[in-house]
């Protein structure tokens, strides 16, 4: 006997693209030590945790260390005060009316999208945006839903529904039947959006079809436009067939911290075998009761204090100074005559590459000439491809400098 391992696995194209990408990043520091390398490609926050959110934690953390109020292990679905502090602030005031175990606090949002996909069949038909955040894709070929990688930078068996600018970054709805769509909005990469009208299209295609929308909306709280959805569960019918992501990462610079969760309404219901009807609540919630041990007390803590209205203040303050680096990176592009999107809804611009290019010909060249670290929008799909994600999540004093570098290229 010999131990076999998972042939999925062997299934994937290339190194996770955030890999490759900090690969050659090393590899230009480690060949010029003295440049100064300004890092816009992969999402991870500058600012620190907020004044609130530290006093919290800390007094957690002493609570911690106190004998008579001690945590050990807590509930696996999280604290309750954490997400009711979540359903007053982040779904009632857009009319959404959730139950605190609708609400599965986590350790991140790549977690439980990654992870969501192991509640249903192995049969089921995918479809995902493209271009789209790798995660949804590399889960599902793990799993076996796939077959390989094809000439044209598709997987055998998923379904694809290209966004780009000829459609407006609108994808269609699928041209055959599928189970399972994820959606991200505002996306990841592009920075678009989806209006209420678009976004019904396809909790309507759900109803009809008895499919299920696997919507991630980690970036909800960068919107600024009225008529962008906060939630899917603001399109009427929508707890009946999506589940949502949520994360505290990029609102109040948690990605270090780890904290943020997911809703599955109780109404959202898939299909035994044998055709009978399962809510998809009870089976996540054996998931993550077999494989998860919950999110420590004191991150759930300082996660709860940024719903406090100093902490709100905080956190508003955060998202406004990475939407102003933002509005900088999308009207400095704009400027030199490059076609941008994003940036108004998102911490994300998508900007397309110049003179032909390449993805990551592009990358290299902001890379070696400017010192300017983006992400390849190739690494994100085939319709990806002559495009380029930048961040706004550096200092606003590094954004500047970036773009007075890049002004300075000959694109």
């Amino acid at each position: 006997m010999v131990v076999k391992i998972n042939d999925n696995y062997l299934k994937l194209a290339s190194s996770y693209l955030f890999v490759e990408i900090a690969r050659r990043e090393k590899a230009f520091q480690e060949a010029h030590p003295e440049a100064d390398i300004i890092k816009m490609g992969i999402g991870d926050v500058t600012r620190p945790l907020s004044p609130a959110i530290i006093k919290a934690f800390n007094d957690a953390v002493i609570q911690m260390g106190e004998a008579g109020n001690f945590m050990g292990y807590g509930p696996e679905q999280g604290y309750e005060f954490l997400a009711r502090a979540i359903i007053n602030s982040d779904y009632e005031p857009y009319g959404v009316y959730l139950e605190p175990d609708e609400v599965f606090i986590s350790d991140g949002s790549k977690c439980d999208t990654g992870n969501i996909q192991e509640i249903f069949g192995i049969d089921n038909k995918i479809a995902v945006t493209d271009p789209v955040y790798t995660v949804y894709v590399d889960t599902n070929v793990m799993a076996g839903r796939t077959g390989f990688m094809q000439d044209d930078g598709m997987y055998e068996g998923l379904v694809y529904l290209k966004c780009n600018a000829e459609n407006g970054f609108v994808p269609a709805l699928p041209e055959e039947p599928v189970d399972i769509i994820y959606l991200c909005y505002p996306n990841n990469p592009t920075g678009t959006t989806l209006t209420r009208d678009q976004l019904k299209v396809f909790v309507d295609y759900a109803k009809e079809n008895k499919a299920i929308i696997l919507f991630d909306a980690a970036y909800e709280a960068f919107i600024t436009e009225d008529d962008v959805p906060h939630s899917i569960y603001e399109i009427e019918g929508a707890k009946e067939v999506a589940i949502e992501f949520r994360s505290f990462s990029k609102t109040a610079g948690f990605t270090g911290t780890r904290c943020a969760y997911t809703v599955v309404p109780k109404d959202v219901m898939g299909y035994t075998a044998n055709g009978e009807t399962q809510d998809l609540n009870s089976l996540w919630n054996r998931r993550q009761t077999t494989k998860f041990n919950g999110v420590s007390y004191p991150v759930q803590v300082a996660a709860a204090a940024t719903y406090s209205e100093e902490g709100k203040k905080e956190v508003r303050e955060n998202i406004e100074y990475y939407m102003r680096n933002a509005k900088l990176i999308r009207e400095s592009l704009t400027d030199l005559g490059l076609e941008v999107y994003g940036g108004v809804n998102s911490p994300y611009i998508w900007v397309k590459t110049p003179n032909g290019m390449d993805s990551w010909e592009f990358f290299d060249l902001l890379l070696n000439e400017a010192n300017v670290v983006s992400t390849p929008g190739a690494g994100f799909g085939p319709s990806g491809q002559g495009y380029l994600r930048l961040t706004s999540f550096n200092t606003y004093e590094n954004t500047q400098e970036a773009m007075d570098r890049i002004s300075k290229l000959d694109i």
